[in-house]
């Protein structure tokens, strides 16, 4: 077998287990999707369910290094787990943000700023703005 074989069939059942988790979404990441997608939140682009190293993240920046981790009661227990998730997703470069699934959707908006205050940190292009935004504000 050659080597390019072993890599394309690797990259196919990557691209067919992340098919299967996207639809299988629970309500808290379709209400995540929601706010995500089509660059919604500052122009960004996020993917769902997309491979960082051997991971799975719910949903990923490419562009800014930002992985949004939806959390349900299977976690709780699951913590050693995810704790080796997020340590994988570090060391692929990285910034993993975590909520549970009442967060997303009791508390939406709150879970949408904090998102948006991380990813500004991650955009230094977003984050000059920002500066300039205040600068402006606090100048007479």
């Amino acid at each position: 077998m050659e080597p390019d074989d072993s890599l394309s069939r690797l990259r196919e059942r990557a691209r067919v287990r992340a098919r299967g988790l996207r639809q299988r979404q629970t309500q808290a990441e379709q209400v995540m999707w929601h706010h995500l997608r089509n660059r919604r939140l500052l122009d960004l682009k996020f993917r769902r369910q997309h491979a960082v190293g051997p991971c799975f993240a719910d949903f990923a920046c490419i562009e800014i290094g930002l992985v949004i981790e939806i959390d349900g009661g299977q976690h709780a227990d699951a913590e050693p787990h995810d704790m080796c998730r997020e340590t994988a997703m570090t060391a692929h470069g990285y910034r993993t943000l975590r909520f549970w699934n009442h967060e997303v959707l009791n508390e939406t908006e709150a879970v949408m700023e904090r998102i948006r205050q991380v990813a500004i940190t991650l955009t230094p292009a977003l984050s000059r703005q920002r500066e300039r935004e205040q600068d402006k504000g606090t100048t007479p």
